[in-house]
């Protein structure tokens, strides 16, 4: 028996699994660009302009994570920037700009915070320029490069955590662009997360000697020795 237009719109298409994810998240967080770009075309064919913008790109999961968080986190390139060309074509700039690029969801995460998590350079340089486009300076500062997620880390933090030395070293030159001295050294050099680490601490326990020895040369550069001996030792 066949399913009805009805069922394969609300019972696959639109359905959401137990975390909120429907499988056009799913394949977002899959990362492979075939599979995503398959679903996206069922969608069209089955979806209303409207179900497809409110159930599907501006629908969040659980965590609040809508299909350009997944991308950014787990997708490669491709898939990331065939979410934003979709975003694009389907929603207004400021549902582009609150919805999707400042929005942080139940964990307190950016579009840029995953991107940094996911560790990939060229997926966080693609997020920072669309920000760019569609930010003020003054939010790029305060909603993306000093905000904190619910565990007390920026996106330098997660960069330390996560990352590889290319993409610590990216953050670092866009803070040094947009962000002050007092605002770098309090905020992100010394600023602790949750359970009190410093990005220090966390380049520290992931053990990447590379991204190690880069935080403790502009720990040197920036704070002075009482400083680095009261917060790093």
């Amino acid at each position: 028996m066949q399913l009805t237009a009805e069922e394969i719109k609300s019972n696959l298409l639109l359905a959401t699994e137990y975390e909120g994810r429907t499988v056009l998240h799913m394949a977002a967080e899959l990362g492979k660009l075939g599979i995503l770009q398959k679903v996206w075309e069922w969608a069209n064919d089955k979806l209303t302009a409207e179900e497809i913008k409110s159930n599907l790109l501006l629908a969040t999961d659980c965590e609040g994570r809508t299909v350009l968080h997944m991308a950014a986190e787990h997708g490669n390139l491709e898939t990331l920037q065939r979410v934003w060309e979709w975003a694009n074509e389907q929603l207004t700039a400021e549902e582009i700009k609150n919805i999707l690029l400042l929005a942080t969801g139940s964990r307190g995460r950016t579009v840029l915070h995953k991107a940094a998590e996911g560790g990939k350079l060229e997926t966080l340089q693609k997020v920072w320029e669309w920000a760019n486009v569609q930010l003020t300076a003054e939010q790029i500062k305060t909603k993306l490069l000093l905000a904190t997620d619910c565990k007390g880390r920026t996106v330098l933090h997660m960069a330390a955590e996560h990352g590889k030395l290319e993409t610590l070293q990216r953050v670092w030159e866009w803070a040094n662009e947009q962000v002050t001295t007092e605002e770098i050294k309090i905020i992100l050099l010394l600023a602790t997360d949750c359970t009190g680490k410093t990005v220090l601490h966390m380049a520290a326990e992931h053990g990447k000697l590379e991204i190690l020895q880069k935080v403790w040369e502009w720990a040197n550069e920036q704070l002075t020795a009482e400083e680095i001996k009261k917060i790093y030792y």
